[in-house]
């Protein structure tokens, strides 16, 4: 059977940590590397329902998308989210790995995988943060060009492809024609998608003046969740692993969900 180490190494093979971003914390945060995991459990998020699911399926590691330390832990107790959290993991034995930016930015991962939902297959990288062992580029945001429809016709079609209850847009009162698309929060690259000519913005957690600014600076803005964005990424977890462990069984959270709600 396999050890946490040797599947750490294979998803860490797809999405390097030194892709990772400066400020992020990716790789094992809980566990033993040496300890082998007959059953892993697939999220995007390291939340207690996650734990608690990973707990009753018998599996001993959970891999997700987002880390559950950001910050460095100065005290690890039951009064605090992330020390309560730890606590649960290590007194039932399950281990928690994560891969964040480094998989945002990696060949084949978090937008890549947002791009061809969206109907933008073979997406071109803005801004390349470098290139991988294999000579492609990485980096955080794609963009490509697509046939040119009305901004409120784009938005229902990424509402329908992501599975959105919802989606927030602004108007910038141009056609949909060059588009750029980052999962998760990624309002910070406005400045280089306007550069890079886009027209529009698929990305989620946008604030108030940037959907504001947005008509005057001339992009259109479409906000369609964080949990939405990024959680098709999941599938690409489950395939990886499923393709280098198949003696492991490979579960997807059933009870997690984007906690927002709309009445």
């Amino acid at each position: 059977m396999a050890t946490i180490r040797e599947i750490y190494n294979v998803l860490f093979d797809f999405a390097p940590a030194d892709m990772k971003l400066d400020w992020d914390n990716v790789g094992l945060a809980c566990g033993h590397f040496d300890a082998e995991v007959h059953r892993i459990l697939v999220a995007l998020d390291p939340m207690p329902d996650v734990f608690e699911e990973a707990k009753a399926c018998g599996c001993e590691l959970v891999v997700t998308h987002h880390p559950l330390l950001f910050q460095g832990v100065k005290q690890v107790n039951s009064d605090s989210y992330a020390g309560k959290s730890l606590l649960y993991l290590i007194e039932n034995g399950i281990a928690a790995m994560n891969l964040h930016t480094n998989l945002d930015c990696c060949p084949g991962g978090v937008n890549d995988v947002l791009a061809a939902k969206l109907g933008l297959e073979n997406a071109e990288i803005l801004n390349p943060m470098g290139t991988d062992r294999q000579g492609r580029p990485y980096g955080l945001v794609r963009m490509r060009t697509v046939p040119e429809q009305s901004l409120a016709g784009f938005a229902s079609f990424v509402k329908q492809a992501l599975s959105c209850p919802g989606v927030r847009f602004a108007d910038a009162g141009k056609p949909v024609r060059k588009v750029a698309v980052g999962g998760g929060s990624c309002g910070s690259e406005i400045d280089a998608v306007l550069a890079a000519g886009c027209d529009t913005f698929v990305t989620a957690d946008l604030k108030y003046n940037q959907f504001e600014e947005a008509k005057y600076r001339g992009l259109n803005l479409i906000d369609a969740g964080h949990f939405e964005t990024e959680n098709p990424v999941c599938e690409v977890l489950e395939r990886i692993l499923r393709q280098a462990f198949p003696e492991i069984p490979v579960f997807r959270a059933q009870n997690h969900r984007d906690e927002t709600q709309f009445l």
